[in-house]
């Protein structure tokens, strides 16, 4: 973990909620899975973004305006510098992939599936992905992940774009192995229909991100762990689900 200076290279919206944040600076270390905690001035707490994409002095998040905190980030122009601390977190397993791996992403859970999706492209698989939405105002990135070469399958709970209905009515029959994140309903409603082992990252509130204050912790059959810390991806075998 590092404490370290990004420069905002461009701050732009997808959809009327969702930014697309790319900065230039250190992404050394940085893995599918992963994410930064962004310190905003005014802000005591950091906010926590997960990794959509890197290359070498190249960063890209992409975050939700839900709040104050979100919405000073989105206000941020090209030139500023914003401190992060990177990288956080455990990311993907990708060794556990097999030849035709399953991504599934439901909103903001969408982006940090996006790097994996490349590094798995690269290492000859061949990846389908499940994309959900509420409606077809809010979907983003279907064509960064087609250009990839995966294929890809859009829902939206309001049918008004793709298959109608949760990303758990448009999963296809055969699959090697499963990633996904999103929303914790929609992780266990994953969680109780998949077919094979997989791997899920989980959206938590964090108080620090690195394990400190105890405050994102989520129940496992061998206890208690930190989402910011041991997680956030944790394998579907480990999980419990109150």
């Amino acid at each position: 973990m590092k404490d370290a200076p990004f420069t905002i290279l461009s701050n732009a919206p997808l959809t009327n909620a969702v930014y697309e944040l790319t900065l230039a600076g250190d992404t050394a270390g940085i893995v599918p899975g992963q994410f930064v905690n962004v310190r905003l001035p005014g802000f005591y707490l950091r906010r926590p973004i997960s990794v959509c994409d890197r290359s070498p002095g190249r960063l890209t998040l992409v975050y939700k305006v839900v709040g104050a905190g979100t919405d000073a980030l989105a206000k941020r122009v090209p030139g500023e510098t914003l401190d992060l601390l990177t990288p956080l977190g455990n990311g993907y397993d990708l060794t556990k992939a097999g030849q035709r791996p399953l991504l599934v992403g439901g909103g903001v859970g969408v982006p940090p599936l996006y790097l994996l999706a490349k590094e798995l492209i690269s290492a000859g698989k061949a990846v389908r992905v499940v994309l959900g939405f509420n409606t077809k105002a809010e979907v983003f990135y279907e064509d960064r992940f087609l250009a990839l070469g995966c294929e890809v399958t859009v829902a939206t709970a309001d049918g008004s774009y793709g298959v109608k209905g949760f990303v758990t009515d448009a999963l296809p029959e055969n699959y090697t192995y499963f990633y996904a994140c999103g929303p914790v309903p929609m992780l266990k409603a994953l969680c109780e229909k998949m077919k094979t082992e997989g791997e899920l990252s989980l959206e938590e509130r964090m108080g620090c991100g690195f394990g400190a204050c105890m405050g994102c912790t989520h129940q496992t059959k061998s206890g208690p762990k930190r989402v910011c810390k041991e997680g956030p991806v944790f394998r579907k075998e480990e999980l419990l689900w109150t």
